[in-house]
């Protein structure tokens, strides 16, 4: 579900905006920002004086594909898109697995995004990295408002008007209630120290689990989703023609599980797939594909390729498009 789809059920004209953005929940995101930081910079000294087990590195990847599933698709494919249909208590698990992400509570990260598409590098973008202009300067600005900067603006997206789907679902709202998504970001420290505790029988299992599962893997995911909303505006490929400068960075599809094909993400925002191209691996909508022949989800909205060829940029005799010159 794309923003233009949102706003068509209201016949007056929303503001983007609605009022400021209250005291407790502005601390609270510098909150979810710092921590992570501030751990990883402590993790260093850590590292040095006791080290990083097997252990450590076993929940951190057990976790953090979890956690990653729950943005790239629960969050972002599902919630803000409308990509595929779910069962409830998948819809359920995803906004709590993308909630312990700590990007957020599902209705206020979607009604972001959705914002975000509406005016993608435009005047109105809550996090274009062009914001600032096309200077050295003004893309050094840009970058870091895109990546993180734009996170601590006072300016509230309207939930209403980008999210009226998400209000009128019970299950959702109840999870982006800010007393029940403090226990979700609480669960993603609390689980890693309890693994860490059963598996080694000691309270310094739990400790370096909370270093290197917990803040390192909050971390992790943070700037991996924050790079697609910077990097991938500023530099890569271009495949196909969209409004804005979207692009496809081939380094962070793993990580990011397929979100860096931002390209054609924005050329059809509502397709479950990003990866579409050969060679373009996209966990995410591997997931889904498992997901739809489970029976959880269905009405996947898989890639139109005859669509999609009416949108490929015309290459060049190295393979290169205008757009991506200027952008790289």
């Amino acid at each position: 579900m794309t923003a233009g789809v949102a706003d068509a059920g209201s016949r007056t004209p929303q503001p983007d905006i609605s009022g400021t953005v209250p005291l407790p929940e502005r601390i609270a995101v510098v909150v979810f920002v710092a921590a992570p930081i501030i751990g990883v910079l402590g993790a260093i000294p850590f590292l040095w004086g006791w080290g990083i087990g097997w252990t450590d590195v076993a929940i951190f990847a057990f976790l953090y594909p979890i956690n990653a599933i729950g943005i790239t698709v629960g969050y972002h494919r599902h919630f803000t898109h409308g990509g595929f249909k779910a069962k409830r208590w998948l819809r359920i698990a995803l906004a709590i697995l993308g909630g312990q992400a700590m990007q957020g509570s599902v209705i206020r990260w979607v009604a972001d995004h959705r914002r975000h598409h509406k005016y993608a590098d435009q005047e109105g973008d809550p996090h274009s990295p062009w914001a600032y202009g096309p200077g050295v300067w003004g893309l050094t600005k840009g970058l870091y408002h895109a990546h993180m900067g734009w996170l601590f603006s006072k300016d509230r997206t309207s939930r209403s008007k980008y999210a009226p789907d998400l209000l009128k679902d019970k299950d959702i709202r109840f999870l982006s209630l800010d007393p029940v998504y403090a226990v979700i970001v609480l669960s993603t420290f609390l689980v890693p120290m309890g693994l860490g505790a059963l598996l080694t029988f000691s309270w310094h299992g739990a400790l370096t689990a909370l270093f290197w599962a917990g803040l390192m893997r909050v971390f992790a995911g943070e700037h991996i989703t924050f790079s697609i909303n910077s990097i991938c505006h500023v530099f890569g490929r271009e495949d196909f023609k969209t409004r804005d400068k979207a692009r496809n960075v081939w380094w962070l599809a793993i990580p990011s599980f397929g979100e860096s094909w931002h390209n054609l993400h924005h050329a059809d925002p509502t397709c479950a797939r990003h990866g579409v191209l050969r060679g373009q691996i996209d966990i995410s909508a591997r997931v889904i594909w498992v997901f739809e022949r489970l029976g959880w989800v269905w009405d996947v909205r898989w890639p139109d390729h005859e669509r999609l060829a009416t949108r490929r940029v015309p290459r060049g005799p190295r393979g290169e498009s205008a757009a991506d010159t200027v952008s790289s």
